[in-house]
C-alpha cells in the first residue's frame, strides 16, 4: 500500500512539475492593443467668441495674417508666464506679421479683470465650453493649458504646441511660416517642420 502511495505521490509530483514547466515555456496570450487612429483636422477652422469688447467676433475676420490661436485661462499658471512674451512677439510683428489671438477659456468677468492688468496687444476672445470647442474641432485632443493652434494666412490649420510657448518656439514657428510664404516649402513640410 505504500508503494502504491508513493508511485501515486511520484506520479502526481512528475505530473505537476511537466505542467509548471510547459507552462513556463509557453509565451501568455496578450491581446493586442486597440488600434491608435490619427484623428482627422479640422484644415479650416471656423468659429464665433465673444470679444472683450463683447461683441461677437468671426474667426474669418482675422484672415490675411498668420495665426497662433493661444488658448488660456486666467487660473493657469504657464498661461500667465508666457503672456509677456507672447505681448512682446506680437509688438516685434506689428500690423502685417503673425497674429496672436488669445482665447480665454474662462468666465468674461475674471478675464476682463485680468485683461486690466496684463494690458494685451493682441485680440482677446472668451468663452468656456465654446471655447473648448473650438479648440477640440482641430481634432487633437489636449489635456492641459496653454495649447497653441498655428493657422496660416488662409486659415489652414498647420500644427499645434501643447504647454507653455518659449522664445525658440516662437521662433521657429515664424521661421517656418517665411518660408512657406517664400514657396520653399509646401503646407506638409511645414507640419512636419512643426512638431514642436
Amino acid at each position: 500500500m505504500q508503494k502504491i502511495a508513493l508511485i501515486f505521490g511520484i506520479a502526481l509530483l512528475l505530473l505537476v512539475a511537466g505542467a509548471l514547466f510547459t507552462a513556463a515555456r509557453l509565451k501568455p496570450h496578450i491581446p493586442p492593443p486597440p488600434a491608435v487612429t490619427t484623428p482627422e483636422v479640422n484644415t479650416h477652422p471656423s468659429f464665433e467668441l465673444t470679444g472683450l469688447d463683447g461683441a461677437m467676433h468671426d474667426f474669418s475676420e482675422f484672415d490675411g495674417r498668420h495665426r497662433l490661436l493661444n488658448f488660456w485661462a486666467t487660473w493657469c499658471a504657464p498661461c500667465r508666464r508666457e503672456i509677456p512674451l507672447l505681448k512682446e512677439f506680437q509688438a516685434e510683428q506689428g500690423d502685417d506679421g503673425i497674429l496672436i489671438i488669445g482665447i480665454a477659456v474662462d468666465m468674461m468677468e475674471e478675464v476682463q479683470k485680468y485683461a486690466e492688468a496684463a494690458e494685451f496687444n493682441y485680440p482677446i476672445l472668451v468663452g468656456e465650453m465654446d471655447a473648448m470647442a473650438v479648440a477640440e474641432q482641430s481634432g487633437l485632443v489636449f489635456h492641459a493649458m496653454p495649447f497653441t493652434m498655428i493657422v496660416t494666412r488662409d486659415g489652414e490649420f498647420l500644427s499645434a504646441h501643447f504647454g507653455e510657448l518659449h522664445r525658440p518656439d516662437l521662433t521657429k514657428i515664424t521661421d517656418i511660416l517665411e518660408r512657406l510664404d517664400a514657396g520653399d516649402i509646401d503646407a506638409d513640410t511645414a507640419r512636419k517642420a512643426l512638431d514642436l
